[in-house]
């Protein structure tokens, strides 16, 4: 039996890239697990807002001191302690799906479903402790759109930062009014990653910078007065890549950083929440290999001339593997050190595997085995390329690290650098 596919025959897209029979184990119609009861309901505290005074002209000095000491202690420390715990779930990235609706409708995009509830302060708080708990300290807050409930984020955001996370935030900035933008800066996020694919909204392409441009201005201007940074998350497609040069050359002008996924199909089945993987305008087709392949060797220059791009540049050379069908088997360290909390508490391992139904447990209540991801990843790791999932293995690696702090040491610790290359 093959793959259902959607699409003429010409360009049939398959409704899944992993292996069948894995495929149908992951999506066998079992239970997902329920975080168990603990009396009544826990709350998220009330943020004091504000908490810091008006400081509107924070030096660089200043502003890459927060940022080095907070990288060391969140990211670089738990890395360390890691290395004790490798074949234990002991994540250095945690994904927090406090929302899965959204507000717009990417064409590329499965991962959002505007039938499913937000995450409660319930599962919110224990989520933070049991993290905080087992040795992690970076927190993303997931979507769909975070920002669809604000003052829930608001709250999130300032229980970890009180609890020494650094909390980074994906949005579309649809909704990143200034007033958010201060209410989080203040809380003490860490990271905005600002999605976008377009500088103008194209069709199936509705996350654009021009929407959201005073938005964009007012999130640069306040970053030293807060003490976050910025990054540009794009999403290379076959109908935006003069947009990916833009948008590049945009960030280098505004001094924020980059990083870059090459489009994809879904890894696993989707259910009919999906309406856009057949005649997909903004998958890479055969013909566009060329074009694409072009943008892909842009960015590997831009890279070496020193724009601060997260990307290995070796994932770029991953990516043009990853559009015509196969990838190099690379050692993806999801269930080990990065972990998705679903807004039911539920666990999984990474962002694709987000709609199975096999049992990985719930906060407090992990059960990922790595028997079980091994065999799992013989097969969805030649199909998949993660950027966070890719990146984090990369840096996975004593040697590399030791380089990059000596690297970091010789510059005086001004300021983390863009990647590990």
């Amino acid at each position: 039996m093959s793959k259902a596919t959607h699409g003429t025959e010409e360009s049939a897209i398959p409704t899944f890239r992993i292996d069948e029979r894995l495929n149908n184990i992951l999506l066998e119609p079992e239970v997902r697990p329920k975080l168990p009861d603990r009396g009544e309901p826990q709350t998220l505290p009330e943020p004091v807002y504000p908490q810091r005074p008006p400081n509107d002209s924070e030096s660089d000095f200043g502003y890459n001191r927060i940022n080095t000491v907070r990288g060391f202690r969140t990211w670089a420390v738990p890395f360390v302690k890691s290395l004790w715990y490798k074949d234990d779930l002991r994540p250095i990235i945690a994904y927090l799906f406090t929302e899965y609706k959204c507000n717009l409708d990417c064409h590329y995009c499965w991962s959002y479903d505007n039938r499913v509830r937000g995450m409660t302060e319930d599962t919110a708080k224990r989520s933070i402790d049991w993290l905080h708990g087992i040795g992690n300290r970076v927190l993303a807050l997931m979507g769909g759109e975070p920002l669809l409930r604000p003052d829930f984020v608001h709250k999130v955001t300032w229980y970890a930062s009180k609890k020494d996370f650094f909390v980074y935030l994906p949005t579309n900035g649809r909704l990143m009014k200034p007033e958010v933008i201060d209410k989080l800066g203040d809380a003490g996020l860490a990271t905005v990653n600002l999605a976008v694919d377009c500088v103008a909204e194209r069709p199936g392409l509705p996350k654009a910078l021009d929407p959201i441009r005073p938005y964009f201005d007012y999130l640069v201007k306040q970053r030293r007065r807060y003490g976050y940074t910025v990054v540009f998350n794009i999403n290379i497609c076959r109908t935006n890549m003069e947009d990916v040069r833009q948008l590049t050359e945009i960030a280098r002008d505004n001094g924020i950083y980059t990083d870059y996924h090459i489009v994809e199909t879904p890894m696993l089945e989707q259910d009919d929440h999906f309406k856009h993987l057949g005649d997909n305008s903004t998958y890479i087709r055969p013909e566009d290999y060329p074009r694409a392949d072009d943008v892909l060797d842009w960015l590997i220059d831009k890279h070496e001339q020193g724009y601060i791009i997260v990307n290995p540049k070796q994932q770029f050379v991953g990516m043009k593997e990853l559009m015509r069908g196969k990838v190099t088997p690379w050692e993806c360290r999801a269930g080990q050190n990065t972990v998705i909390i679903r807004e039911d508490g539920t666990l999984a391992p990474c962002f694709p595997m987000y709609s199975s139904n096999y049992d990985w447990g719930t906060v407090e209540n992990g059960k990922f085995e790595r028997a079980q991801l091994d065999e799992m990843k013989t097969s969805c790791n030649e199909h998949c390329l993660s950027t966070c999932n890719y990146i984090l293995s990369y840096c996975y690696n004593t040697k590399r690290v030791i380089k990059w702090l000596t690297k970091q040491a010789s510059r005086g610790f001004q300021g983390v650098s863009g990647s590990f290359d």
